[in-house]
């Protein structure tokens, strides 16, 4: 199976917004954002593509780490949470920290792409 299609995959992350249309728990709503990744089945896959995604992942792997322990620590020491809660935060707070620095990253770099292309075939 090819990365773009494992990228494709996370647009199932979007099922979860279904859980704020049938509860009260409109938070879940955000995960509609997950299926705009169902694009990733529909582009061709070539180098560029897969690298520009694999350093969107690193840098959302690498900014959820960083909030992960941001977040537990504060939860914890300023503000006098019980280590689950804190942990609980942490976890949270770095989820959405890593998925949101992912969807931005991931923006850029096709915004970048595109750009650079649109700009090459005016110079021809």
């Amino acid at each position: 199976m090819k990365r773009q299609r494992l990228y494709g995959l996370t647009g199932l992350l979007s099922l979860l917004g279904f859980i704020g249309v049938f509860s009260a728990e409109r938070a879940f709503l955000a995960f509609f954002a997950f299926a705009v990744d169902f694009e990733y089945f529909f582009i061709p896959s070539d180098e560029m593509a897969e690298a520009c995604a694999n350093r969107a992942a690193a840098l959302g792997f690498h900014f959820g780490m960083l909030a992960t322990a941001a977040a537990g620590l504060l939860g914890f020491f300023a503000g006098g949470q019980a280590p689950r809660e804190a942990l609980l935060t942490g976890f949270s707070v770095g989820w959405a920290c890593a998925a949101a620095v992912h969807a931005l990253a991931t923006a850029w770099f096709g915004i970048r792409e595109r750009w650079g292309l649109s700009s090459d075939s005016e110079s021809d």
